[in-house]
């Protein structure tokens, strides 16, 4: 399974950036996919989840109405659309699959490269 993520970038506070994790490598039709993130200094954190049958979603407070994560199944990819945006998500970016909703880092069972976003004040 190999999970690529993309779209990250330097944005103001109040903006918007769209990540997209494109996976590939095996049917991810029972999985769960993720994203989580880390910021230097602190441990990687959940921020949102999707079943990839039926698109139940998933999501940590601290981004509720401002994020929204989507899939594409005929790309195979996840998105995850970030609004108004705060100094505060600034972190590196990345995305998860697992075959269960144990939205921890230990939890997942791959893991693809993290995309950088900064939002500046």
């Amino acid at each position: 399974v190999q999970l690529q993520a993309s779209g990250g970038g330097l944005v103001q506070a109040g903006g918007s950036l769209r990540l997209s994790c494109a996976a590939s490598g095996r049917t991810f039709s029972t999985y769960y996919m993720g994203w989580f993130r880390q910021a230097p200094g602190k441990e990687r954190e959940f921020v949102a989840g999707i079943r990839w049958s039926g698109g139940r979603t998933y999501y940590v407070d601290f981004v509720k109405g401002r994020f929204t994560i989507s899939g594409d199944n005929a790309k195979n990819t996840v998105y995850l659309q970030m609004n108004s945006l705060k100094p505060e998500d600034t972190a590196v970016y990345y995305c998860a699959a697992g075959v269960a909703p144990n939205w921890s880092a230990g939890g997942m069972n791959y893991w693809g490269k993290g995309t950088q976003v900064t939002v500046s004040s």
